[in-house]
């Protein structure tokens, strides 16, 4: 594509002294949750896609399995391994998915029942929609590293969609997309600095 083109290359070496991981930011009513149909739809067993979920720390399918991902991920950039890093979260983004999902269903069988345990649900729901979006922007982060845009720009425009452009991580990401050469006109208010165009790492 053209847009391509005038797209720097970005240097490996400088990735050594990027920033560590961004600690989650709070949960948001604007992050968009995953369109949920009144149909349950059922788990195949043997899909490696759908993973067991449980509240237990070595699960990989909690809270705790998806921040250890994200973690692993973080010690593979460390490495310069972007190909293990990409693996890492992109498990980390169906695992965070997949909780949204679950607790939404929650939410919804729940409301106008216990609305205690159905607003209980919806911010759990909330925390994992944004732990999902921090996933996929270091996941578009490493895409770039490996200087593969093309991988890089839907995961953007997801995040945008997603978090709003109003929002912390929405803002990183179209700017993203604005040094990538995808999208031309500024955001009003001014966007990410480019210091965030590399994968973090500790």
């Amino acid at each position: 594509m053209k847009f391509f083109l005038n797209v720097p290359l970005i240097r490996l070496t400088s990735l050594a002294g990027v920033l560590a991981f961004c600690l989650l930011s709070p949960v948001a009513a604007q992050v968009e949750l995953p369109g949920r149909s009144n149909q349950v739809q059922p788990i195949d067993p043997n899909d490696p896609n759908n993973l067991r979920p449980t509240g237990q720390n070595n699960s990989l399918l909690s809270i705790d399995g998806g921040k250890r991902l994200m973690t692993e991920a973080s010690n593979a950039v460390s490495s310069q391994n972007y190909d293990a890093a990409a693996k890492k979260l992109q498990e980390a983004r169906i695992v965070f998915n997949q909780l949204s999902n679950f607790y939404q269903d929650l939410n919804s069988s729940f409301s106008g029942i216990d609305n205690r345990v159905a607003d209980a649900q919806r911010k759990k729901a909330l925390e994992t929609a944004q732990m999902r979006d921090e996933a996929t922007y270091q996941l578009a982060l490493v895409h770039r590293a490996q200087n593969k845009p093309e991988l890089a720009v839907p995961l953007l425009i997801q995040i945008v969609k997603s978090q709003n452009p109003t929002r912390d991580l929405g803002k990183k990401a179209y700017q993203q997309l604005l040094e990538l050469g995808f999208v031309d006109t500024p955001a009003q208010g001014g966007g990410a600095t480019s210091s965030t165009s590399s994968p973090a790492k500790k």
